[in-house]
């Protein structure tokens, strides 16, 4: 786990965020009213299902989302708001200061270009570099995400390579401008548990030399076990848990937060718990906690009115439930 910076201004601050999108069905609200903010240094990991909203919130602030996009709120780095800025001011902040890794290298990566030429290719897009240097910051970057033989391998195109070597140069794109905040959504879906491993142990790695901040986003409670600093649990598009990664691992107030932590595989290999039912649908959402027709605890209030994010005991604890803090919610799994 990485110590969060010292500085006292937040690197990336995101308020009330808001992502809608028209469909014929009606509005589909993908985002609702998140906010977050990131130090330098630190590890920031957002979990839950898919369709909770952790994707479209990392697009957001990259200003990435589709056109048809409605985006409210507030996304701040060192203070300058993003939302809003013109392309070519976007791209002047995005993969320079604001990188992103995303979670299938396939499409990330051209197939007709060496993996060399488009490490090189980030690099010179925000650099005066010749290509010699750019190619040999390229054999840099290779060798620091753990490629055996950079100086060979740079040379090699996308389908010479495996999926976990793959995603290596996907981490090594992201890396090649040091970049403050780095976005890693579902970097290690598509790879077996060995890969998945080696993955997330080159991010961090890799983020303790360079010192940026990073959000990792990822349906897996597990992965950011030894890894992230704070935790926020997204559900229907907002944010029903926060907290330390000790406070949601151990002491959970979100009966959705105590579903996603009994699905994770005990060191015995039981069987999981799996959360009974499907995420509802963000278009016309009705009253109540979006989370309540699956809550084993659910009652008359929770179908009633949605809760609203409340802090519980704990600095920087907070959970979105009517009974949050009641004795028979302590524990974790």
């Amino acid at each position: 786990m990485s110590a969060a910076g010292t500085d006292a201004a937040p690197v990336l601050e995101v308020t009330d965020l808001r992502v809608s999108f028209p469909t014929s069905g009606g509005v589909l609200h993908a985002v609702r009213g998140l906010s977050f903010s990131l130090e330098a240094g630190q590890v920031l990991a957002i979990v839950g299902e898919s369709g909770s909203g952790k994707s479209v919130t990392a697009l957001a602030v990259l200003g990435l989302l589709p056109g048809n996009a409605v985006v409210g709120g507030s996304v701040r780095y060192r203070g300058r708001e993003l939302l809003g800025l013109a392309d070519r001011e976007l791209r002047a902040v995005r993969g320079r200061e604001l990188a992103v890794i995303f979670q299938d290298p396939t499409t990330s990566l051209n197939p007709v270009r060496t993996v060399g030429w488009q490490i090189a290719e980030v690099v010179r897009a925000h650099h005066a570099l010749s290509r010699n240097e750019a190619s040999e910051r390229a054999v840099r970057l290779l060798e620091l995400v753990g490629i055996p033989s950079p100086r060979r391998r740079v040379s090699a195109y996308p389908h010479q390579l495996s999926g976990g070597m793959r995603q290596r140069v996907v981490i090594a794109m992201a890396l090649a401008n040091d970049p403050s905040v780095l976005l890693a959504d579902e970097p290690t879906t598509a790879l077996d548990a060995t890969a998945q491993a080696q993955i997330l142990e080159t991010i961090q790695m890799a983020q303790q030399r360079t010192g940026a901040a990073v959000v990792l986003i990822t349906h897996d409670l597990g992965v950011v076990a030894g890894m992230a600093d704070r935790v926020i649990v997204m559900y229907a598009g907002r944010a029903v848990e926060v907290g330390h990664v000790d406070d949601i691992y151990y002491r959970p107030q979100m009966p959705y937060t105590v579903g996603l932590l009994g699905a994770l595989p005990g060191p015995d290999e039981g069987a999981l718990t799996p959360i009974s039912g499907a995420p509802p649908s963000l278009v016309g959402l009705g009253p109540g906690c979006p989370f309540s027709p699956r809550c084993p605890l659910a009652m008359d209030r929770c179908r009633e009115s949605e809760p609203v994010l409340t802090p519980v005991a704990g600095a920087g604890h907070g959970a979105a439930c009517h009974y949050s803090g009641a004795p028979s919610r302590e524990g974790g799994a």
